[in-house]
C-alpha cells in the first residue's frame, strides 16, 4: 500500500510516530519532528489548519533554526 492509499487516520498516526522516533538530542532531529508534526495536521480531522498555513509554520520552523533557535 502507498503513502497515497492510507486512510488519513493512519497518514496522521505514522507521521507522528516518525517524527516521534526521529526525535533525539539534536537540533535538526527535533526540527524535522516538529515539521512532521505540522504536516500531520493537515490530515487530521480535529485540526482545523490549511495548507498555507502548514507552509507559514514549517516556514517558521527553518527561519528559527537559521537564526540559531529561539534564544537568539
Amino acid at each position: 500500500m502507498s503513502g497515497s492509499e492510507l486512510p488519513e487516520t493512519d497518514r496522521v498516526r505514522l507521521l507522528r510516530e516518525t517524527a516521534d522516533d526521529l526525535r533525539g538530542e539534536s537540533s535538526e532531529s527535533k526540527q524535522l519532528a516538529a515539521v512532521l508534526y505540522r504536516v500531520s495536521d493537515l490530515y487530521d480531522d480535529e485540526e482545523e489548519t490549511s495548507p498555507g498555513e502548514i507552509y507559514l509554520a514549517v516556514r517558521n520552523i527553518l527561519n528559527v533554526k537559521e537564526r540559531g533557535g529561539l534564544g537568539r
